[in-house]
């Protein structure tokens, strides 16, 4: 049976993962891009990474 010690680090594994997908998305999806639309962009890449976290 897995100790609060064990499953703590897994949900900071996990919030690791997205945090580094997050910032590997935008950056790929910010390369050659128009600063006119970055701002859509990261909108749209947040609302990606409320949905994989479960918030929407």
């Amino acid at each position: 049976m897995p100790t609060a010690a064990v499953i703590g680090g897994l949900a900071v594994t996990g919030l690791v993962v997205v945090a580094t997908a997050a910032v590997l998305i935008v950056r790929y999806a910010l390369a050659g891009t128009s600063s006119a639309d970055r701002a859509r962009i990261l909108a749209g890449v947040a609302e990606v990474v409320r949905a994989i976290r479960g918030r929407r």
